[in-house]
């Protein structure tokens, strides 16, 4: 019988900074003070330092973190009520329901084919008189087009904001960070991501005083002053745990790039089935963090059917695209052909710091293995050994 092997094996991720997370939650427990004290404070600090970023605001999640940094333009009077919200088709739904939950109205747009980002032309070509902003979204861990998309941002007086929650640690060709290239920037801690956190968690970042303010303020309730409410904002803090246990694990993040970079490249040096289309690494290379490593085939469906007999998970992301969604069934009617393409054909395979070496040659050899048909993988003795 085939073992069946883990996509992510958070257990031992998790089991390198076993004594550390100890420490930190005995730490918490201790101190007796569990919502924006002092681990927030250090830890807003040292991801600012991380991300080279002026403020970084810890907030609930990630989704929180880019509704919060639309209401905030839209309460400093930059973004209006209904203004259209440029974004990728192929993200995962958050990034529309932060735009939905902003009081703003999602557009979505093609990716490139290429490297399953947003596409510059395309969403140039989306903006309309009401258009007030694009959301750039770091899929899969690479960034997209900054140059290009705050050029045609700057051109038509938009706001530019970065979805960075797969994306920890990614830079630029000018050593950029992520969470510096747009106005600003929503990360999910996620316990899945590249850092991740042991339950939800996120953060805003920005070099913009006046907005971080505004976000600090609706995060806590619309207050920056206990029993002061200068407007209506929501809870949405990160607490004092989490914030400890990402500061443990913050220390990892550039380390753990390196190694999602080493596997990514054994996989796209290895891998060399016509059948399969191996992911772009981008330029520089080494500033994408793979925290997917994602791969197209045409027979998708038996490609993973096979890999599952071979005993090696995979996941899709994203099965549906947005406008596909029945939450957002308004937009069916946009033609949006590559992102209905990709949706049929991508697949994840498994990538993580640590991932043992007799799955990543499972992985190589699987693959190389796979001839395209469904009857392979639905065979009770599949060519995977």
């Amino acid at each position: 019988m085939t073992t069946m092997h883990r996509f992510l094996d958070l257990q031992a991720l998790n089991a390198r900074d076993e004594a550390e997370l100890t420490d930190a939650f005995v730490r918490v427990l201790r101190s007796g003070w569990y919502v924006l004290g002092p681990e927030v404070d250090a830890f807003e600090r040292e991801f600012a330092e991380a991300c080279r970023v002026a403020h970084v605001i810890g907030v609930g999640n990630g989704l929180d973190a880019l509704t919060l940094i639309l209401k905030a333009y839209r309460q400093l009077g930059r973004l209006a009520e209904g203004a259209e919200v440029i974004v990728p088709d192929n993200s995962f739904v958050a990034t529309a329901l932060a735009v939905t939950e902003a009081g703003c109205v999602p557009v979505p747009v093609e990716p490139e084919e290429g490297s399953f980002l947003i596409d510059p032309q395309r969403a140039e070509a989306a903006i309309g008189p009401r258009t007030g902003a694009i959301i750039a979204v770091h899929l899969y861990g690479r960034l997209a087009d900054m140059d290009r998309l705050r050029s045609l941002a700057d051109r038509h007086g938009l706001l530019l904001i970065e979805d960075a929650a797969q994306a920890h640690g990614a830079f630029d060709a000018a050593g950029r960070s992520v969470g510096t290239l747009g106005d600003a920037a929503g990360f999910s801690f996620f316990p899945v991501k590249n850092l991740g956190a042991l339950g939800d968690a996120g953060a805003v970042t920005t070099q913009d005083a006046q907005l971080a303010e505004a976000v600090r303020r609706l995060r806590n309730y619309g207050s920056s002053e206990k029993y002061v409410h200068a407007v209506k904002g929501v809870n949405s803090r990160l607490d004092e745990l989490q914030a400890a246990l990402l500061r443990v694990k913050l220390r990892r993040m550039a380390d753990d790039a390196e190694q999602r970079r080493a596997l990514a490249e054994r996989y796209r040096a290895g891998i060399r089935n016509p059948l399969i289309g191996l992911p772009q690494a981008g330029e520089p290379a080494a500033g994408h963090v793979w925290h997917l490593f994602v791969v197209r085939c045409a027979r998708r469906d038996a490609l993973q059917a096979h890999l599952h007999a071979c005993g090696i998970p995979t996941l899709i992301h994203y099965p549906i695209p947005i406008h596909r969604q029945a939450a957002y069934s308004e937009l069916a009617a946009h033609a949006l052909p590559i992102a209905d393409r990709l949706a049929g054909e991508v697949l994840s395979l498994p990538l993580y710091p640590g991932m043992p070496e007799p799955l990543v040659e499972a992985v190589i050899d699987a693959c190389n293995r796979f001839a395209g048909h469904a009857s392979q993988a639905e065979s009770k003795e599949p060519t995977c050994h």
